[in-house]
């Protein structure tokens, strides 16, 4: 629908030019987001993980509007320290970030958000206090207290308490643990009771971290974000002549400018190709709108951080990408924490044990779950031919020529030849056609077939050929030729008129967390040093059973921990609960 509109890109945003514009951009709800961290007080050598929770400004409940979102940490200076780039599933995504060495201490913002969010400025955009502490560096004068003895503003403490429930019972939902003190290395069964299933139902993330003596800033809960952005924008405040981010709702929007060269006027009505080369490579094509602009949705998921862009038809053009701009993070406000050397003892202490728990980080991996895989070929069912099976020939050409039957060169008068694959006629009383191939090598769209003729064919693997007719754009196409190289690198080496080769951030992977377990006389952990702090990140809690429980284990950490349960219900119902208990 929106896509439709004709909307003109200024930089990287959309100018709204009248009414009937603004109307559709109007009726789609504005978002608002909750992240829960693990903690917002960081060590180098730690992860902070995290869980998004993106709702509907207008229902309060789960957003289906944006599919993808994003995440900022931002020192006190305004600069960037990482941009996350997340999938969204049904109004959630989950991720993680190490901090190393080379981020020094001091008080950072953690800012989430979608590029539709971002039209109600900085106060719709959720921000998060982080205390970074980086013991390695010489310079602590950022967070050091300046003779006060720990005053912070707006923080808090992480000094110990006795264990039981330290936030009020939820009248939707209950934690308990199987007791309050516990052992090292024990196991901890949590049970969950949902007083009414039906109301109690949603999405959920836990965590389970030690409590210390170090300041640190004042965590957002699920139910303290939702009084605080209770009266958020419930639509773009955005009027005609003003420009906006448009919402991703197909996906990732990659949009970019087409002009000729010479003169920088804008191509109108121009065919981009676009492909992320892959194994499971993407192939897109649009068409620039009378400003030169062009945008696509990028639906599905991809592995490498490479694409290209390229102009068909004559002539001489350049390519711009153009990204989103950042929201004015010069403006922040930051809580500042102060530490003073009461603080030695328990900074030196832990670091220690990060330093011991990232030497053994290889006996506790976390994993990659598996993408959804796609089919490039949407549904088509290519013939596969491994070349090493064949006589080889030294050209692709002759291998078209010796080994492929219903692949090879047609004749194209002056234009140059170009490859067609044979059709396979289904109907009797189906038509022939003289379209070409769509060629790709390792992923890469080959426009240009004349000039893949003396490719080396000693460094191909498999080519792949789908008999099919095809449409890429406003042009038909009779099959398609995917080559693969041995090292499936063809992008590094490829040059064209009127390309553009980028780089995109790839979406980061979800991870199954590694959770420890010490089964009864098993040994296989015995000689390991355990020093976690953090017992336990689950960003999917569920809690779908009839009487769910979660069971981890404590480590070799004494001291009071907290168990900390922030989400939502199925209706828009903000949900924090924490419960402590003791190992000894």
């Amino acid at each position: 629908m929106l896509m439709a509109m004709g909307l003109q890109l200024a930089t990287a945003q959309y100018k709204i030019t009248d009414g009937t514009e603004l109307l559709p951009l109007k009726k789609v709800p504005l978002e608002k987001m909750y992240v829960h961290l693990s903690s917002n007080l960081l060590f180098s050598g730690e992860y902070m993980y995290y869980k998004l929770y993106v709702i509907n400004a207008q229902t309060h409940k789960a957003s289906a509007i944006s599919s993808v979102g994003y995440i900022d940490l931002v020192n006190a200076q305004g600069q960037i320290i990482f941009n996350h780039k997340v999938r969204l599933e049904k109004g959630v995504a989950q991720g993680d970030f190490f901090l190393n060495t080379d981020v020094p201490s001091g008080h950072y913002k953690l800012v989430a958000y979608t590029q539709w969010m971002k039209n109600g400025g900085l106060a719709q955009v959720f921000q998060e206090d982080v205390l970074i502490i980086n013991p390695y560096l010489a310079d602590q004068s950022s967070i050091l207290a300046n003779g006060e003895n720990g005053r912070t503003e707006g923080g808090q403490s992480q000094d110990g308490a006795t264990a039981g429930n330290t936030a009020k019972k939820s009248e939707a939902l209950a934690i308990e643990t199987d007791t309050s003190q516990y052992g090292t290395r024990s196991k901890v069964t949590l049970g969950f009771t949902l007083w009414d299933k039906k109301v109690g139902t949603g999405k959920y993330s836990l965590s389970v971290r030690k409590k210390g003596d170090i300041p640190y800033p004042t965590t957002t809960t699920a139910e303290s974000f939702s009084r605080d952005f209770f009266n958020a924008k419930k639509s773009i405040p955005q009027t005609i002549g003003d420009s906006v981010y448009l919402p991703e709702q197909r996906g990732e929007l990659i949009h970019g400018q087409v002009t000729q060269d010479g003169t920088q006027l804008p191509a109108a009505n121009k065919q981009v190709v676009i492909s992320i080369p892959d194994q499971e490579f993407i192939l897109k094509s649009v068409t620039t709108n009378d400003q030169g602009y062009f945008y696509a949705y990028l639906k599905k998921d991809y592995n490498v951080p490479n694409a290209i862009f390229q102009v068909m038809g004559e002539g001489q053009y350049t390519i711009r990408l153009l990204r989103p701009s950042h929201l004015p993070y010069e403006k922040l406000h930051f809580d500042k924490i102060a530490i003073d050397t009461t603080h030695g003892n328990p900074i030196r202490a832990r670091s220690l044990q990060n330093q011991i728990e990232n030497a053994f980080f290889e006996a506790k991996p976390d994993s990659i779950l598996p993408k959804g895989s796609f089919d490039p070929f949407d549904g088509g069912m290519p013939k596969v031919y491994v070349l090493d099976d064949y006589t080889r020939f030294p050209t692709f050409q002759e291998t078209l020529v010796e080994i492929f039957e219903n692949v090879g060169y047609r004749n194209n008068g002056k234009k140059g030849d170009y490859i067609r694959v044979a059709q396979d006629f289904e109907k009797i009383n189906e038509s022939y056609n003289d379209f070409p191939a769509i060629v790709l090598i390792d992923g890469v769209f080959i426009p240009d077939h004349e000039r893949i003729k003396e490719l080396d064919a000693r460094n191909i693997n498999k080519i792949y050929v789908l008999q099919d007719q095809l449409v890429l754009g406003p042009k038909q196409y009779q099959g398609m030729v995917f080559v693969e190289t041995f090292k499936k690198d063809y992008m590094d080496t490829y040059q064209g008129r009127n390309v553009l080769t980028t780089e995109i951030a790839v979406p980061k992977v979800q991870k199954r967390y590694f959770k420890q377990h010490y089964p009864p006389a098993v040994a296989t952990y015995d000689r390991i040093p355990d020093y976690r702090h953090l017992l336990l990140w689950e960003p999917h809690l569920d809690l779908s059973g009839d009487a769910p429980t979660l069971a981890f284990f404590t480590s070799d950490v004494k001291g009071t921990f907290e168990v900390v349960l922030e989400g939502f219900t199925d209706y828009g119902k903000p949900i924090s609960l924490k419960k402590t208990f003791v190992v000894k």
